[in-house]
């Protein structure tokens, strides 16, 4: 199953925010192709003019079938654990992809909030999309971690 990142906002080519994401996401390819997990790529889009016009090209990037979980302050808060089980039983269940959508400043339009399979929130606070990427890729690290016995997560 193939994960992506889309995220509105770019970040800057030489960044620690784009470093701290290269090496989560470097980390979880590499031990993601064991249990079927691949891909693991970002692609940023540049600030739309509101939120419904940035999850309409969000939503256009996710291919076929592909699972979309939506990173939004009120969403569930899950457990690293249930992230991974969730991933694996879609992995399981055939899914081909999996999309994490990381919305602009002022958040989701309607239409990626209704068409998500998943609604996930990092804590009621509000972050900056340098530090969800950042944050997002962490948390695909671990889920590959979890599911692979790796000692990286200690429970």
């Amino acid at each position: 199953m193939r994960i992506e990142i889309l995220s509105i906002g770019r970040l800057k080519a030489a960044s620690p925010e784009r470093d701290l994401v290269d090496r989560y996401l470097d980390r979880a390819r590499a031990g993601g192709r064991a249990i079927g997990l691949s891909a693991f790529e970002v692609v940023e889009f540049g600030d739309g003019k509101s939120p419904e016009a940035e999850a309409e090209t969000l939503l256009a990037r996710v291919p076929a079938g592909a699972k979309r979980i939506v990173l939004d302050e009120r969403g569930r808060n899950i457990s690293s654990e249930t992230f991974a089980q969730t991933l694996a039983s879609w992995r399981d269940e055939g899914v081909p992809a999996t999309s994490v959508l990381i919305g602009g400043p002022d958040g989701h339009g309607r239409a990626a909030r209704t068409k998500a399979d998943l609604i996930l929130s990092f804590g009621a606070m509000t972050w900056p999309h340098q530090l969800v990427r950042a944050m997002a890729a962490e948390q695909l690290y671990r889920a590959v971690t979890i599911l692979t016995g790796h000692p990286y997560h200690r429970a």
